[in-house]
């Protein structure tokens, strides 16, 4: 019997992974307390996709319980042993703004919770793989030192800079700039399981997302741009863009490629290994720009209004380059660019409507 631990089962890319890993033959063991709708509200609740898969996946297992909860963790690892195959962490405090409202409850979520899953993988599971999402956060807001030129619709950067190609890649320094204290937390998750990697020789990597998305999304104001965007477009929702002309930049990626290239590593893993994830150049889009689809899919204008005030330690432009991890699994391919996933998106809450 070979089981996959995924925590935030129910959210975006938990599910996912839980879906596309029980295809595989895996037996499947989530995690997940529903956290996200004490942190965004009644409509960030995940529930609904906790039931989804709890009736659909027969491989399926649910445990509500807290990555902090060290025994808790102990006592399920201790269970799975070395049945152990793979641990797909998930569950996470998403926002930067949230983060400023509690920083003890994101810290401890989003790198005590990480460690207490790192090192029941050490003791208990020690040749399984461990998977974390990251994110490009962890960089900063270095990025907006790049040379930007200003465009109609977006930032763009210098067509002259090694960046303007293929994007940005894992060797941008993680200091000597403003993260935010998510970025911090997340940042610190990171490089512990970096560390654990290279220390201890597990197989770990760090994936370091972009903006992640898809139709499984309970995308919010503070967490899901394209969710949450087209939500309100469907909805008739006012929508506030904050900041940098509405130009900003962002890649990116459905769930399903990011959910595939993390089964690329579980099949043939490597050690502390770190990966820029998102959209690339192949999915991209700025805010403006993705109003714009909003309103040609659902067929009217959008209600959105400009605050000249960004978030904290918020990018202007953001492409991820993917290459290292395309050279490393050169047999993962994307499936979605950015027209089909908003198109899926659309298709979701015009349903719900």
């Amino acid at each position: 019997m070979a089981i996959a631990i995924i925590t935030g089962a129910a959210g975006l890319i938990g599910s996912e992974a839980v879906s596309f890993f029980a295809e595989k033959g895996l037996d499947v063991v989530g995690i997940d307390n529903n956290m996200r709708q004490k942190f965004f509200g009644e409509n960030a609740s995940t529930l609904w996709m906790r039931n989804r898969l709890t009736a659909q996946v027969p491989r399926y297992r649910h445990v509500d319980a807290d990555i902090r909860d060290k025994s808790a963790m102990e006592a399920l690892f201790r269970e799975c042993g070395s049945d152990l195959v793979t641990i797909v962490h998930c569950a996470s405090q998403p926002s930067h703004d949230w983060a400023a409202s509690d920083p003890v409850a994101d810290f401890t979520v989003n790198a005590n919770g990480t460690l207490n899953l790192l090192e029941m993988t050490r003791r208990y599971a020690p040749d399984a793989s461990f998977l974390f999402t990251s994110t490009n956060k962890v960089y900063g807001d270095t990025p907006n030192d790049l040379p930007l030129v200003e465009q109609e619709l977006r930032w763009e950067i210098d067509e002259t800079h090694p960046y303007f190609a293929h994007g940005i890649d894992e060797n941008m320094s993680i200091d000597n700039c403003k993260h935010s204290l998510f970025g911090v937390s997340k940042a610190a998750a990171d490089l512990m399981v970096q560390e654990y990697g290279r220390y201890f020789d597990m197989k770990t990597a760090c994936f370091r997302g972009g903006c992640l998305t898809g139709p499984a999304h309970s995308g919010t104001q503070l967490h899901g741009f394209l969710s949450y965007l087209m939500r309100c477009a469907v909805e008739g929702t006012p929508y506030t863009v904050m900041g940098y002309k509405g130009k900003q930049v962002r890649d990116n990626i459905h769930s399903y490629d990011f959910v595939n290239a993390l089964w690329h590593f579980v099949e043939a893993p490597k050690t502390a290994a770190i990966y820029n994830m998102g959209g690339g150049r192949h999915s991209c889009c700025s805010m403006r720009e993705a109003i714009q689809i909003c309103e040609e899919l659902t067929g009217r204008p959008m209600d959105w209004s400009y605050d000249e005030t960004n978030r904290s330690g918020d990018h202007i432009w953001w492409i991820s380059d993917t290459r290292r991890f395309q050279e490393d699994f050169p047999n993962w391919r994307y499936q979605y660019n950015l027209r089909q996933i908003m198109e899926e998106i659309h298709e979701r809450f015009s349903e719900q409507a």
